[in-house]
């Protein structure tokens, strides 16, 4: 079972903020190294960090948004913004790796010489092991605030850092062996790793935003469940459920016996709000409906004594995300 997000909306701005600031000034480093070098490669790393300071921009601002409390006009909350900002950076990585290949692959057949490489490698070296901390750092805070932005904004970094890598090996060995065609080759092999990346997160937005089901999410609603349940919680069907931004959205339908009065079924439902939003927190949003058992489910049910019971229970029956997340059979006629 996953750990919870903490939800601390500051806690994601003052991220995203020096994302943006360090950011800005490695990309300075990176085209002072370019400008000392000339190196393409070097220039094609310092063109991603354009990309890299335009997508932690709008890192920052998205949330901000997402930090909004629901309104009148979005019910939901603000959070779906944060697949957005994951779609933006997705395809700005995908631009960066592009713009890489065109800017390397002439230089393939047409090496130029490189000036002052101990400083450029002194530069990337430097740029490379920030960006490696405020990469994992970023990621560990998408993954603890549960911010789909900072995570994505945290693995564009990190390509920064393999192309700074690739950079590096290239540079370094054109400076042992004076064949500068390695600087352009290992720049469009960094580009190809950059373009990998750029899909998956594009491919993470599109889930986000379509609200592709997420198993992982499902199956943790239903060990906690399955820990609590109670022998009046017969069973659970039409299970489902989404992340947005720090908030989770969960709906199913709860089956329970037939003939527990509204006051009671209605007691029984606020109990399991009341182990969702222990799990979840008050960015929980919740809708559970009460459905009356049907005789094929007993089976299924604990509940003693029972005057409509059928079939004998059977022990130990728990709850799982695929099977959850059906529909009810209909009831026998």
């Amino acid at each position: 079972m996953g750990e919870t997000p903490e939800r601390n909306p500051r806690a994601a701005i003052i991220a995203a903020s020096v994302s943006l600031a360090v950011g800005a000034l490695l990309m300075g480093i990176k085209f002072y190294a370019y400008h000392r070098t000339g190196s393409s490669a070097i220039l094609s790393d310092a063109m991603e960090s354009i990309v890299n300071v335009a997508a932690a921009l709008f890192a920052l601002v998205s949330v901000i948004y997402a930090a909004n409390p629901p309104d009148s006009e979005h019910p939901y909350g603000h959070g779906k913004i944060e697949f957005f900002a994951a779609g933006f950076e997705g395809s700005l990585i995908i631009v960066a790796g592009c713009a890489i290949i065109w800017e390397s692959w002439d230089k393939l057949f047409a090496p130029v010489p490189l000036a002052n490489l101990d400083l450029g490698l002194l530069l990337l070296a430097g740029s490379g092991a920030a960006n490696l901390l405020l990469g994992l750092g970023l990621m560990r805070a998408g993954k603890r605030l549960g911010s789909v932005t900072l995570t994505a904004d945290g693995m564009h970094v990190l390509t920064d850092v393999y192309t700074s890598g690739g950079v590096l090996v290239g540079l370094f060995l054109v400076r042992l062996t004076g064949v500068y065609w390695l600087d352009p080759a290992v720049a469009c092999l960094m580009a190809a790793n950059i373009l990998v990346t750029g899909y998956r997160l594009m491919r993470q937005a599109f889930a986000g935003l379509m609200q592709e089901a997420d198993p992982r999410l499902l199956d943790e609603i239903c060990v906690v469940l399955s820990t609590k349940r109670k022998s009046a919680w017969i069973g659970i069907h039409r299970l489902r459920a989404w992340r947005s931004g720090s908030r989770v959205h969960i709906d199913f339908h709860l089956i329970l016996p037939r003939d527990l009065s509204l006051e009671a079924a209605h007691a029984e439902v606020n109990e399991v709000e009341d182990i969702l939003r222990a799990k979840y927190g008050n960015q929980a949003d919740l809708l559970i409906h009460a459905d009356p058992c049907h005789v094929q489910e007993c089976p299924e049910c604990s509940q003693e004594p029972c005057d409509s019971r059928v079939d004998a229970a059977r022990t130990g029956c728990l709850w799982f995300g695929d099977t959850a997340s059906r529909g009810r059979e209909a009831p026998d006629t």
